[in-house]
């Protein structure tokens, strides 16, 4: 995991085995684009924000790609959800 002080946002880094599973947990059922964590920035709150820079495709690779920001928040009890998705 990246380096992060409380309230800031941590420099992108590497997405750790953690962070994925974090990841997978908080997109499964989405339907229809396929989202590929790149790197990931951590914000320290009452549970953790995750900014996750992804390689976004829809199901049919013939539509193309581009790049998105999934936000996510753990909270300190309870399951991770996507905050936020931002086309880049």
């Amino acid at each position: 995991m990246t380096t992060t002080t409380v309230g800031g946002w941590s420099a992108w880094g590497p997405v750790t085995p953690e962070e994925k599973k974090i990841f997978t947990e908080a997109t499964h059922g989405l339907v229809g684009v396929i989202y590929t964590p790149q790197l990931v920035s951590t914000q320290l709150v009452a549970g953790t924000n995750y900014r996750f820079k992804c390689q976004a495709s829809l199901v049919s690779p013939a539509i193309g790609q581009w790049e998105a920001i999934v936000q996510i928040y753990q909270p300190l009890k309870g399951a991770p959800h996507i905050t936020h998705i931002t086309p880049v």
